[in-house]
């Protein structure tokens, strides 16, 4: 019976991670709907408690939804300008450049070849430094802001306004704690690939990018519920089922392109469909009674990490205070 819940779970997930590809066409109708519902509303009420209609309120304006303007800003920065240049520079630029040096050289002298043989790692390099790396950085900044965007518009809409962390320190602190345990995480997956075994390698880290990217469409939500770290990875792998098949299509997806450049436009093209289907979904739990605690390794480095520095840090400054 556990087994039969184990799957069932999966199922679940990986049907719950496709709704936001429907949701995502009428959620911002719906948001303005309610958006115009809610100040009729408010200035009745307001009028029937001013005893002049001098005194009563204007009703707020609320601000356009911008959900679908962000998912398609997602895939034309993503996918339009940034998968597609790389297309055109390596599948027209550079057949167009070799074919030129061939012509200019001749075929049957060889010195197109030797030509063509420094020429092009050239070109590649400074092709990824002067235009794939800046992109890259400015679209990882860029996508952070949308991403965020889209995820607090789905939040209030389903859920009204978010409860944050207590304290800006506290807020601040765990910020960069899921920075750290995610970037070790990643790390971690990689080396699980390695195993000698090439299937089981595989499985692993199959299984570790399912949580990973589970953990990244969730924790927007998490986050605007209030959950601090520890509470978010406790409830990831108590219910690990759900969220390996929540996260299995986006790992299969990114995981299919042999460039981490080309793996991370799906990925940021993707995600937006993942934020909604995260914020819409009610996992399933209580299904397995054995945690997989993947994030255990990385969470006692994290820990020795920031001891070491913050920790360091704090205790210094209280003496100085001394």
């Amino acid at each position: 019976m556990k087994f039969q819940g184990i799957l069932y779970a999966v199922f679940k997930g990986f049907v719950d991670s496709l709704k936001g590809t429907i949701v995502i066409f009428y959620l911002d109708k719906n948001i303005r709907e309610r958006a115009l519902k809610s100040p009729t509303r408010e200035h009745s009420a307001r009028r029937k408690e001013s005893a002049t209609p001098e005194v009563a309120a204007v009703p707020k304006k609320h601000e356009e939804p911008k959900i679908l303007t962000r998912t398609l800003q997602c895939c034309g920065l993503n996918g339009v300008v940034f998968w597609c240049s790389i297309i055109i520079f390596e599948c027209l630029v550079l057949p167009s450049l070799k074919y030129l040096v061939s012509f200019l050289f001749g075929h049957s002298s060889g010195m197109d070849k030797s030509v063509w043989f420094w020429m092009k790692p050239f070109l590649s390099w400074t092709f990824s430094a002067t235009w794939v790396l800046p992109l890259f950085i400015l679209s990882k900044v860029v996508n952070s802001l949308w991403f965020q965007d889209i995820a607090d518009s789905a939040y209030r809409y389903s859920r009204g306004r978010p409860q944050l962390l207590s304290s800006v320190s506290k807020l601040i602190a765990d910020t960069l704690f899921s920075i750290l345990v995610q970037a070790l995480f990643l790390v971690q997956s990689m080396l699980v690939s390695m195993l000698p075994i090439a299937p089981v390698g595989d499985i692993v880290c199959l299984v570790h990018m399912c949580l990973l990217y589970s953990l990244y469409a969730f924790e927007y939500k998490w986050f605007n519920m209030g959950w601090e770290l520890h509470k978010r990875l406790t409830f990831l792998e108590g219910n690990w089922p759900y969220f390996v098949g929540f996260g299995l299509p986006l790992a299969v997806l990114t995981a299919i392109p042999s460039s981490y450049i080309v793996s991370g436009c799906v990925f940021s093209i993707l995600f937006p469909l993942f934020i909604i289907s995260g914020n819409e979904a009610e996992p399933v739990t209580g299904v397995c009674d054995c945690p997989l605690q993947l994030f255990s390794p990385v969470i006692a480095i994290s820990n020795a990490i920031f001891s070491k520095t913050i920790g360091k840090k704090a205790s210094s400054h209280s003496k100085t205070r001394r």
